[in-house]
């Protein structure tokens, strides 16, 4: 009699604990979770920070956090073998808690690749202490990290060894700005009367002009042709390539408006959703962002390019014309994989119109080294 009531009392503890943890065990508490910084380049590593509260009397035995997070937001340790079909995985951390505990937990993230992440949601499982029973809460927990192409070194770049970019780079193209006065030189021949420098030429006894400083006149516009096939109903098959050129195009903006110089950036991709939309939900925006300078003109571009789709939003012969009224006196630099006859012929009108057009042609990887053994093994057929 006495086990058959020990029973019974124990059957009814765990009734009730069973009971009170599923009813009141998700009230009253709060979570959060940030990340450490809003905007990172590829490869830099972060913090998540999950922040939890128990706003009441009740413990909590143990409570499990689950969330879905991007694959290209890696953290260390995690074995986990992910095919590319595969966009997230579940993260999971374990909680126990005090009554009115407040618990900080930081993970370390490592951002693998360009793109815009944003984690909506986490889904909260509390159970007993015996683990007879859980109870299931999902909240909204917005976190956005913006993480920008990764810069690739210039001498990295394949520039045509001709190229002018390194020309632009020291304000090659300068003119003499009138308004700035840098001093005083001897007169030469074909200098205006006007600019004589009468307190110097008293001064030295020899006719002086006034020495004006020079400004930088043209601007840079860095394009990136999304084509692939001239058939832009077909989906880009080396998605690989064009992040290059992202990159590429990241790294040029980013060397030239440290030097001081206009940068702007155009594209025929468009921006992820739900930025860069249009009225028509058909139609995407092609990309272009007119040169300026400073450091505010800089992140401008490197968010614009973090949330590039790789995508067409048009023919890349159709962005060049809408180019043509707009676009002169401009120094343009076209990073591209393909060059077709309608590209080039666009690319003429461009430099009719006094822009200076240079290409950057985007190879793979994988065919430079097959083309380089290729060449090795004819050079060792031509020595035996």
């Amino acid at each position: 009699m006495n086990i058959a009531w020990f029973l019974v009392i124990t059957l009814l503890i765990s009734g009730i604990q069973s009971y009170i943890f599923t009813k009141f065990g998700l009230l009253r508490l709060k979570y959060t979770r940030v990340f450490s910084k809003e905007a990172v380049f590829a490869g830099e590593e972060i913090e998540m920070v999950d922040e939890l509260v128990n706003n009441k009397l009740l413990p909590i035995p143990w409570l499990r956090l689950e969330s879905n997070i991007d694959r290209h937001l890696q953290f260390p340790g995690n074995q986990n073998q992910m095919t590319d079909f595969q966009r997230e995985e579940l993260h999971r951390t374990l909680f126990s808690m005090l009554p009115f505990q407040k618990i900080t937990r930081r993970h370390k993230v490592c951002c693998t690749k360009r793109g815009y992440y944003e984690l909506k949601t986490v889904s909260l499982t509390l159970g007993d202490v015996l683990g007879i029973s859980e109870s299931f809460k999902q909240f909204d927990a917005k976190a956005v990290v913006t993480v920008y192409p990764e810069l690739t070194a210039m001498e990295d770049i394949p520039l045509p060894s001709h190229s002018w970019l390194g020309n632009i780079m020291v304000r090659r193209w300068i003119i003499e700005d009138p308004f700035v006065i840098a001093g005083a030189r001897e007169y030469s021949y074909g200098d205006p009367l006007n600019s004589v420098n009468w307190k110097a030429t008293a001064r030295t006894g020899q006719l002086q002009v006034r020495k004006r400083d020079y400004t930088a006149d043209h601007h840079l516009m860095i394009y990136l042709n999304f084509d692939e096939t001239e058939d832009i109903w077909m989906p880009i098959q080396n998605k690989a390539l064009f992040e290059k050129g992202i990159s590429y195009a990241a790294s040029i903006a980013n060397q030239s408006i440290s030097n001081g110089i206009s940068t702007g950036f155009g594209c025929n991709s468009y921006l992820i959703e739900p930025f860069g939309q249009s009225t028509d939900p058909n139609v995407k925006l092609s990309v272009r962002i007119e040169p300026a300078s400073g450091k505010q003109q800089l992140t401008y571009l490197f968010d614009t390019m973090a949330k590039l789709s790789i995508d067409r939003s048009m023919s890349f012969n159709r962005f060049l014309m809408e180019d043509m009224e707009q676009r002169n006196n401009t120094d343009i630099l076209i990073i591209t994989s393909t060059l077709t006859e309608n590209v080039t012929e666009k690319i003429r009108l461009l430099e009719r119109q006094g822009n200076k057009i240079e290409l950057l042609m985007l190879t793979d990887d994988s065919d430079a080294n097959h083309d380089k053994m290729g060449k090795g093994e004819e050079k060792d057929e031509q020595i035996s």
